[in-house]
Formats: structure tokens, sequence, C-alpha cells
């Protein structure tokens, strides 16, 4: 693993910008608003974008994530779409 000196807090143009100065090839971030706030066009990485950020949800998605790793371009959106589980619907207290 790599260690990266970066600041601690990074906006999204530049924590963009700060991985494609590393030579980073692809970025993944549960940021599912990133599409939206930055312009992709002209990027030297691709994005992978996860439909969750809980752990558990994500392991169970590791096949997708590197389906979309390995097929990212320069400039290349990717979305995961992760099912979450169902909210269990807690039961009126009876008096």
């Amino acid at each position: 693993m790599a260690e990266m000196n970066w600041p601690s807090q990074l906006e999204n143009g530049e924590l963009l910008s700060s991985a494609e100065a590393a030579a980073f090839d692809v970025l993944v971030t549960s940021d599912q608003n990133i599409k939206h706030q930055q312009n992709l066009l002209g990027r030297s990485l691709g994005l992978v974008v996860l439909g969750s950020n809980i752990w558990p949800i994500v392991r169970s998605y590791e096949r997708e994530i590197a389906e979309n790793v390995d097929a990212s371009k320069p400039g290349s959106y990717a979305f995961v779409e992760m099912l979450l589980p169902a909210k269990t619907r807690k039961r009126p207290l009876k008096l």
C-alpha cells in the first residue's frame, strides 16, 4: 500500500487533481454526487462510484467493483448499483 501525503480533507476537484498528479488510473468513491459536481471530460483517470459506503455491502460487490475498475478509461464514469438491505419495520408497542 502506498502512503499518500495528501491533506486530510480535499474537495472533490482537489481530490481528482491530486489523484491525477499521483498517476492514478481510476478513483473509486462512494460520493454519488461527484458526477454532478465535477466535469470528467478531459480527465486522465476514470471514476467508479459505489452505490453504498457500508462495508459489509461494499465487500459483497467485490467482483462488480473490480470489473468496473478494470474497464475504466480516462474520463469514464461507472456506477456500481448496490442493493441495500430492507429496513425492518418495528412493531408498535401494545399498551
